[in-house]
């Protein structure tokens, strides 16, 4: 029965993941409602915490994209990746996953994809070299940024492990954030010399003879360097990034967040408080219009990922605390033998769900419950990201609708799309630096 049921729930997040976003979210609401009135399980809490952490790291970067800053720090990306055009395969899939491990989302890969193309194709560079690279990467990059959802969860129930109290977000991040570094250079450096040519590639040279596409080829031209922006733009992202010193600061000096003589405050919460009153600093310093805010791009993504968590953390999390016995007797021995194999769990959920937050409340209690180390949940934690493999997500997509050459595209069979292979690549590697750093750090 058990086999039957989850059966079901893979049914129910195959069935959101063809509505996406806020469809994800209510669908597994639907399946939650079955679960618990018809199946009869016993309905697990809400995943409350992880809501509130994206609730206030969006509202603080949606604040901060409202009063110029994210056009700020992406004219900075633009004359990096213009000053050095050739090396825009390179480049492209940095800013990305830098723009990712500051805001804690890779959602604001939408503004400077455009012009990552642009810089491509105006050297003769086959743009889908840089774009899908860039692409994967500003999702990557979200399990190396301290102000992630998913990474804070972590952090959260781990130190709750005996003799794993010393973990810190630094302790996290200083495994992450070189792991999935790793793992972009190497996608990187693999895409350098993908595909034909853009003299060879026959959809190209197709475009170029269509009037209109060879009038869009022509004269696209993206850029944001001619946008006068106030001082107020610049004082955001100081703002911003203060922020995110004073947060590892504190997570550092556990003794700072500890008041009277209970034991520290958890860093979930300091997250959460920090990211609130910088957001209303940020608001005040600027003077920024706060009925802006919920109309940008950063503050729309974030919401619609909240809700999808939402359904989804729910309903899973409901059926593995009811399975959980029988589920942790057949499992325990495979993953024992082979505790590597934990990633192939994380990376097939991750294709369904689209989150790594989601996929990491999901399954992480799946992994301590099994009795895994520590070292090696944390070392295998960029395994959460596993949705580039299905081209359905909303970066992605855009990717290849940002692409005026053809090049970046899904292919005939679906599953050859541009984005599989710098994916594995990143992703592979990643689980490999982090595998050998956890063990070495935590």
């Amino acid at each position: 029965m058990l086999y039957l049921e989850f059966l079901f729930l893979l049914i129910m997040l195959y069935i959101g993941s063809r509505f996406g976003g806020v469809g994800l979210g209510v669908v597994s609401g639907i399946g939650l409602l079955i679960e618990v009135f018809v199946l009869r399980m016993p309905p697990s809490s809400p995943p409350i915490d992880v809501m509130l952490i994206i609730i206030a790291v969006v509202t603080c970067a949606s604040i901060l994209e409202a009063a110029g800053g994210l056009k700020y720090m992406l004219q900075i990306a633009e004359r990096i990746l213009r000053r050095n055009p050739k090396m825009v395969t390179i480049l492209g899939p940095l800013v990305t996953y830098i723009m990712t491990l500051m805001l804690g989302t890779g959602h604001a890969v939408y503004t400077i994809m455009p012009i990552i193309g642009d810089v491509a194709l105006k050297n003769g560079i086959r743009p889908e070299r840089p774009m899908a690279a860039a692409s994967v990467s500003s999702q990557l990059g979200i399990t190396g940024s301290p102000i992630s959802a998913a990474v804070v969860y972590y952090l959260t129930q781990i130190v709750e492990l005996p003799g794993y109290e010393h973990v810190t977000l630094l302790s996290i991040v200083a495994v992450t954030i070189p792991a999935t570094l790793a793992g972009v250079i190497m996608m990187s450096l693999y895409s350098l010399r993908r595909g034909k040519e853009l003299k060879d590639d026959p959809e190209y040279q197709r475009r170029l003879q269509d009037p209109i596409w060879k009038d869009r080829i022509a004269n696209t031209t993206s850029t944001t360097l001619n946008e006068a922006l106030p001082s107020s733009a610049r004082n955001a992202v100081l703002l911003f990034i203060l922020a995110l010193v004073i947060i590892v600061i504190v997570a550092i000096f556990p003794e700072v967040r500890t008041i009277g003589e209970n034991k520290a405050i958890s860093m979930g919460i300091i997250i959460q408080m920090m990211m609130l009153a910088f957001g209303g600093i940020i608001l005040v310093a600027t003077k920024t219009n706060p009925q802006t805010v919920p109309n940008g791009v950063v503050f729309k993504s974030g919401m619609v990922a909240m809700i999808a968590i939402f359904g989804i953390a729910w309903m899973s999390d409901t059926y593995f605390q009811y399975a959980m016995p029988s589920f942790k007797a057949g499992v325990t021995e495979m993953v024992q033998s082979y505790p590597w194999s934990f990633a192939f769990a994380l990376f097939a959920v991750s294709v369904v769900i689209n989150s790594q937050a989601a996929t990491g409340r999901m399954m992480l209690p799946v992994g301590l419950a099994i009795g895994l180390p520590a070292p090696l949940l944390i070392g295998l934690l960029p395994a959460t990201y596993g949705y580039f493999f299905i081209p359905n997500y909303p970066s992605d997509i855009a990717t290849v609708n940002f692409d005026v050459t053809g090049t970046t595209k899904i292919g005939k069979y679906y599953f050859n799309h541009s984005f599989m292979v710098p994916g594995l690549i990143g992703v592979v590697t990643a689980c490999f630096v982090g595998y050998t750093l956890a063990y070495a750090i935590i």
